[in-house]
């Protein structure tokens, strides 16, 4: 693994929460931030964008509150997420609510850009940018990110088709920095074995959305808890990028989910899916195929737990295994 610079360093769990469009808010985050990961939203969650300052302050006052009254168990550092696409005309108002207060790390998206890297360096902020392939990875470190999120197959919403093997390896032959792997991780287990191929962190997004802290309907969480990689469509319908969704919303919109036309990026908004017969996200509901993993809505305090134990497991089985090899 790479050596790691503040404040990804250590840190409580290898797990880094995805932003959830429409999904994240404050209060997710912050229980995923006290619960010991790195808790994430979109900032165009913030709606109007005013409302990104007063999110902004809410979330670092609660975790200065935390941290004070538990220095020995300390929150993990908090994400923002910016859409740097040029559809997106609130990225430089965003950006600077993110520099005022000092956002521990940008998750950039849908663009690089050296400006934006530029703007949380400006005050020791670490940025991670979304990627899908390996020539996509190189473009974003040469334009100043600091790590990568390496979105494969398997992802939730806008997501590659790469296996997750093979873009490790190819990034790692070249980076020796902070890297994310997102696909498929909804559980202890997946994130070792994310860390085994060469991540740094495994990256959750779809599991949180069934948690009592997010901003889902109680439906779309139900559908995540009941469903499967089964459920799971990759369509570029919707947004006129390609993602997966969950089956059951496109139904329940009216539409054959084996049987949906091609989209068109140039009639539609990109990143929010404005445009669409079905908007993405509201009606079409995002998802990733690690869900058969996730069995109950829970608080996201007792998710994160569950990670934990899996994963300390998951270590010890490894650890037993290379014992019984060595002394053999």
């Amino acid at each position: 693994m790479s050596k790691l610079p503040p404040p990804l360093n250590n840190l409580p769990l290898p797990i880094i929460a995805a932003p959830l469009f429409i999904v994240s808010n404050p209060k997710l985050v912050i229980a995923q931030c006290i619960s010991g990961v790195v808790g994430s939203m979109p900032a165009l969650n913030a709606r109007p964008a005013e409302q990104l300052e007063e999110w902004l302050i809410e979330i670092t006052e609660a975790l200065a509150v935390w941290n004070k009254a538990h220095p020995e168990k300390p929150a993990a550092p908090f994400a923002i997420n910016q859409i740097v696409h040029k559809s997106n005309d609130r990225l430089a108002h965003d950006m600077a609510m993110c520099v005022k207060y000092k956002v521990p790390i940008i998750i950039t998206s849908l663009g690089a850009r050296e400006d934006i890297n530029a703007a949380a360096h400006s005050y020791g902020g670490v940025v991670l940018h979304d990627i899908i392939n390996n020539k996509h990875a190189r473009k974003a470190i040469e334009k100043g990110a600091d790590g990568l999120i390496a979105v494969a197959a398997g992802a939730g919403g806008h997501a590659g088709v790469k296996s997750p093997f093979a873009l490790i390896q190819e990034i790692r032959q070249w980076f020796d920095g902070p890297i994310a792997l997102s696909g498929a991780i909804a559980t202890g287990d997946a994130v070792l074995a994310a860390q085994a191929m060469g991540a740094d962190f495994g990256y959750i997004g779809s599991a949180f959305i069934a948690t009592e802290e997010a901003r889902a309907s109680d439906a779309y969480k139900q559908a995540i808890v009941d469903g499967n990689s089964d459920d799971i469509v990759y369509s570029n319908l919707f947004t006129g990028v390609h993602g997966n969704y969950l089956a059951p919303s496109i139904r329940n919109a009216g539409m054959d989910p084996d049987n949906l036309p091609q989209g068109d990026v140039k009639t539609m908004n990109f990143a929010t899916g404005e445009g669409a017969k079905a908007k993405a996200w509201k009606d079409i509901w995002g998802c990733g195929q690690g869900i058969g993993g996730v069995d109950k809505v829970q608080p996201t305090a007792t998710f994160v737990a569950r990670l934990k134990r899996e994963y300390v497991a998951a270590r010890a089985r490894v650890n037993a295994r290379q014992y019984a090899t060595d002394a053999a």
